[in-house]
């Protein structure tokens, strides 16, 4: 069965941080994932997750600059060290806070450095992400992002993303799929998820073009969710996605889609 989460990086935004997990809880949510979470100290966190019987089901290796426009770390070619030590912190949350799930980002293309080797320096801090993930028992993803939203990122579609789980060749290397991302690359978003569900780890939504909640846009969610809720996939779904109004008023589709087939 399919896990429900939410993603207190982008929802519940009108409080800090701290507050939101309170509002998930309260929103009957169990699990939810959180961008960046290094904000907060780790004992912060575990108290609001045991207090609201929460599961922290993914986070990102910090990125450096990309967030606020840079190339963030992991495929800029000279930033390795920088990439490594960030890795290990993401492995210090995810150990501490029981996450099973780590993202790494790949970065974008800067503006003076050809692509390839940007992909090899990518391909070889992915190896590494790998090694050390999976020693201590947490799952490796890669997530593929428009290049509308993050011009020349590294890994825009559902083929470069394939590329590199291929020139990364570790069994336990998946994607993290992004229906919003996809479908403003031009990807069919079902055919995407049919077709390669077993190579994906974390799959997220929002609706296109405005990457607000579901049925404001133009992704057919019912025929999404309704294929996902009888395939053997067994990760997250998880609404990542910018409320169109307010938070709270922002989850029709939960009852609509998953009222009675999730344990959220």
């Amino acid at each position: 069965m399919s896990q429900l989460a939410i993603n207190l990086s982008m929802i519940f935004t009108e409080v800090p941080l701290i507050e939101r997990f309170a509002l998930a809880h309260a929103h009957g949510f169990q699990h939810v994932e959180i961008q960046f979470p290094y904000e907060l100290d780790i004992s912060d966190i575990r108290t609001q997750l045991e207090q609201y019987n929460l599961s922290l089901g993914l986070i990102n290796v910090p990125a450096g600059d990309l967030m606020q426009g840079g190339n963030g770390l992991a495929g800029v070619p000279g930033r390795e060290l920088e990439f490594h030590h960030a890795l290990e912190l993401a492995i210090e949350y995810a150990n501490a806070l029981n996450v099973p799930r780590v993202n790494i980002l790949a970065g974008k293309q800067p503006l003076d450095a050809d692509l390839l080797p940007c992909l090899n320096t990518l391909s070889n801090n992915l190896k590494l992400a790998c090694h050390m993930l999976t020693e201590q028992g947490i799952e490796p993803v890669i997530e593929m992002i428009n290049g509308t939203d993050m011009p020349r990122f590294l890994v825009q579609n559902i083929a470069q993303a394939q590329e590199m789980l291929e020139a990364v060749n570790h069994p336990k290397l998946k994607m993290q799929y992004d229906c919003y991302h996809m479908a403003m690359m031009g990807e069919d978003v079902l055919t995407g998820l049919q077709e390669n569900l077993h190579q994906i780890g974390h799959i997220q939504f929002a609706d296109c073009p405005n990457r607000n909640e579901p049925d404001t846009g133009n992704i057919p969610y019912k025929q999404i969710f309704d294929w996902l809720l009888q395939s053997d996939y067994q990760g997250l779904i998880a609404a990542e996605y910018r409320p169109k109004t307010q938070s709270d008023q922002s989850f029709a589709w939960k009852n609509k889609y998953f009222s009675n087939d999730v344990n959220t």
